[in-house]
């Protein structure tokens, strides 16, 4: 009996582990995240994030980022690793359905737009 306990414990952190991994970022970090628009092909977003501020870990699916200020930042995903990255007023990129927690490590605000799409975006 004592193993199969050990078994349901494990498989309820790990499921509680991915929903927590999953969260929408309007309802986790109301802070930085507002919705602008939204309809049944998109959702825009506009996020705000002052110097050094940090979000909490979540998901997007397919999206298109706008950014609208120049930028530095970090993305830590769910297996730990890092990813820095420099943003340019003006620039526009595709971002594939991901989870993360980003950072602002620049010393000014950053500000983009993110146009998430829905049903799956272009490769559905």
């Amino acid at each position: 009996m004592k193993p199969r306990f050990v078994v349901c414990c494990a498989m309820l952190c790990f499921c509680v582990t991915a929903v927590a991994f999953s969260q929408d970022a309007v309802q986790v970090d109301p802070k930085h995240y507002k919705v602008e628009m939204e309809n049944a092909q998109v959702r825009v977003l506009r996020a705000h994030y002052g110097p050094h501020e940090k979000s909490v870990m979540h998901s997007h699916p397919a999206a298109v980022v706008v950014y609208l200020s120049d930028g530095k930042t970090r993305f830590t995903y769910p297996d730990g690793k890092t990813a820095d990255g420099v943003g340019k007023a003006g620039q526009v990129v595709y971002t594939p359905a991901q989870t993360h927690d980003p950072e602002n490590i620049g010393d000014t605000p950053f500000d983009v737009i993110v146009i998430e799409l829905k049903n799956g975006g272009p490769n559905k």
